[in-house]
């Protein structure tokens, strides 16, 4: 078999290595294509000349970029882009099938993926005038200027932006597409099974004027995803809790980990939870539940085992469908012994007093399924008695949620850290208790999902502030 090859990009220019890996259909087994394979060495070499890459987009506008973003998005949306050597082409729909086959998600989800890929792209400065508070964007091109009838200056913090990507949803590229509008060089070590989302956007971005010099695609171990954090001034780090947690408190690391991100409904409220059932069903299982912004914990005051009950009963029977079906709900695993272990995981805190799987009824059979050869895990909704039982808070990579009785008066002490908190209430006490919360990254006030997504606001953590400082200015001149 003619097998695609994928080889890294070192300043945006092909490398083919001897040392490649095989991506395999999730399903079949089928290899799907080579990726170069390349080491430590190489990325410390190539960072050691990333200021050339910095000076590439340099001679670039905002506005330039801004436009540049904009073309990439239409030929990351629908254009037919390089992929690999040898003269192979990826059209959109090639994108999809090869993502999908890889990664389990079924295409309806890579292309409510690629919508909110092309949306960040083509709206860049609409998230820029959010992230930057109305900068007026000539500013980042001379150095100062002035905002608000005061004098400003800001200089970048880094010459590059370093990524070590996930594969569980292709959508979490959005965060770092405003770095090249903000004129940061971007070194990305892509996911294992998702290699695809990255280099196609690399590519769109070539293709629509970007400097090839401004990107760098290194699939590599360990040892170069470590050196890529290492040298890079500002990385993005996404993993589990205990990956993130070394990093958290470092200001060169931008931490995504899991979002844990929540449901609350009032007193004022709660006797409407069913008008809500729908909003919640949503926000658990959208996208496959592979999202931070999936809530993964529903609290309310009263009637906890009912609403547990309502939800299970819709999302119980949800089961695997094939990936070309447009009613697909779930995603397939790549990686078999990750749902094994989250399953097993589940299983085993369910034998802690104090769980019931609400869904257990409705799905009639296992949790863990096989479906024409993929791997599955159907949904599950856990009724808790209290948020101490080790199920109350947790996150998986499907659609998971517990569902917690507590009083109105002590949720902000229960919850913990929230990436989004969607909030039905109109009780303004209540309200104002949750915008004073450090502990909520994003509030949602009314019945808005926990997915919604402000591009004009900061998702987590503001990506200006991150590679950009201000300094004092003072001119004689």
């Amino acid at each position: 078999m003619n097998l695609p090859h994928l080889p890294a990009l070192r300043r945006g220019k092909p490398y083919a290595s001897l040392d490649t890996v095989e991506v395999l259909n999730h399903r079949t087994g089928e290899p799907m294509a080579r990726v170069s394979q390349v080491g430590a060495g190489i990325v410390r070499k190539d960072l050691g000349r990333i200021g050339e890459a910095r000076a590439a987009l340099k001679k670039f506008s905002t506005e330039e970029l801004i436009a540049i973003s904009a073309k990439a998005g239409e030929f990351f949306l629908g254009g037919t882009l390089p992929f690999g050597d040898a003269g192979h082409t990826q059209s959109a729909e090639d994108y999809v099938r090869t993502l999908s086959a890889t990664s389990g998600l079924p295409h309806v989800m890579v292309r409510r993926n690629m919508a909110k890929i092309h949306f960040a792209l083509t709206n860049v400065r609409t998230v820029l005038n959010g992230l930057t508070r109305g900068l007026p964007l000539d500013v980042l091109d001379r150095g100062y200027g002035e905002q608000s009838g005061a004098a400003v200056s800001f200089y970048p913090t880094t010459n590059a932006l370093g990524l070590v990507m996930p594969s569980n949803s292709p959508a979490v590229n959005s965060l770092w597409l405003p770095a090249i509008a903000l004129k940061t060089p971007v070194i990305i070590k892509p996911g294992r099974e998702e290699p695809w989302t990255p280099y196609r956007l690399i590519q769109a971005f070539i293709a629509a004027g970007a400097p090839p010099d401004a990107f760098g695609f290194y699939p590599t171990d360990h040892e170069g995803s470590g050196e890529v954090m290492k040298l890079c001034g500002r990385a993005l780090i996404f993993g589990d809790a205990k990956t993130v947690a070394q990093y958290r408190d470092n200001p060169r690391f931008s931490v995504h980990g899991p979002g844990f991100s929540k449901i609350l409904i009032g007193d004022d409220e709660i006797e409407n939870w069913r008008d809500y059932l729908d909003l919640i069903v949503s926000s658990i299982s959208d996208n496959g539940g592979r999202s931070c912004v999936n809530a993964s914990a529903v609290v309310v005051p009263k009637y906890a085992a009912e609403i547990a009950d309502a939800l299970a009963q819709i999302l119980g029977p949800v089961a695997p469908l094939p990936p070309e079906d447009e009613g697909a709900k779930l995603s397939g695993f790549a990686n078999a012994k990750m749902a094994e272990f989250i399953d097993s995981a589940i299983e085993g805190d369910l034998a802690t007093p104090g769980a019931e799987d609400a869904t257990a009824k409705y799905r009639g059979g296992p949790r863990q399924v096989e479906f024409e050869g993929g791997v599955y895990l159907r949904p599950t909704i856990v009724h808790c008695d209290s948020f101490a039982h080790p199920l109350a808070n947790r996150e998986f990579l499907c659609p998971y949620a517990s569902v917690v009785q507590v009083p109105q008066a002590e949720m902000l002490e229960k919850i913990g850290p929230s990436l989004v908190v969607t909030a039905i209430t109109k009780d303004a006490a209540f309200t104002a208790q949750l915008l004073d919360s450090p502990l909520i990254e994003r509030l949602n006030l009314g019945p808005v999902s926990t997915m919604k997504i402000s591009w004009d606001q900061p998702h987590e953590g503001n990506m200006f502030e991150f590679l950009y400082k201000r300094r004092s200015i003072e001119r004689g001149w």
